[in-house]
């Protein structure tokens, strides 16, 4: 899996980057990637999503932008301090979108495990939970078999931002960080973790 590290990038920019890297997939031009990356605060409204959803755009000061997306699920935030992970995988040799997405979430409970956290699956939803609190939300989409889109760890973001939002639907906001849970890790320690787990996971899919 190609790794593709970004310091920032805008959420508009990402997902271009995206729809470029699926049709070089597509037609052999670039291997399947991983993006690593953040973004400034913004909102992005998913397929099962609305606006009702937001329900402000500015908190404590800080405005976000708010963007409809070709993601499924509903609404959720991205920040600073969010590990964007982005898997453009190449699945059309095992064309099995429930797999694909237990994938991203078994990177994340792997990384989590190397740093002493138990993380794991929830019933209320897609994505890596921690003692019920949501610590990583995933959204993807597809197109011809190759993915896009992908899952975000919460490291260090302003957990209040999400206050503006129904995240994932869930009116009591569940979420937590790694720095909530009282760890202090560098951005490049966490992208360097992950990208050995999505390694592990991933690049059988390419043999």
């Amino acid at each position: 899996m190609h790794v593709i590290h970004h310091q920032q990038q805008l959420y508009p920019d990402s997902i271009a980057e995206q729809e470029q890297l699926v049709a070089d997939v597509l037609t052999g031009v670039a291997p399947p990637s991983l993006i690593l990356t953040e973004h400034p605060p913004v909102y992005t409204i998913g397929t099962s999503g609305s606006d009702v959803d937001v329900l402000m755009r500015q908190v404590e000061g800080d405005q976000i932008a708010v963007y409809h997306t070709g993601r499924g699920g509903e609404v959720t935030y991205h920040g600073p301090g969010q590990l964007l992970c982005y898997v453009v995988a190449d699945l059309r040799r095992e064309p099995d979108l429930h797999r694909h997405v237990w994938r991203l979430e078994e990177m994340v409970i792997r990384t989590l495990a190397d740093f002493d956290v138990e993380a794991a699956r929830d019933r209320r939803g897609i994505g890596v939970w921690v003692n019920s609190l949501k610590i990583a939300a995933a959204g993807v989409r597809c197109r011809k078999w190759i993915t896009f889109h992908g899952i975000a760890l919460n490291n260090s973001p302003n957990l209040k931002h999400f206050s503006g939002i129904v995240p994932c639907g869930m009116q009591d906001q569940p979420v937590t960080s790694m720095q909530k849970l009282g760890l202090d890790v560098s951005r490049s320690l966490l992208e360097k973790t992950i990208a050995v787990h999505c390694n592990t996971l991933f690049d059988p899919l390419v043999e």
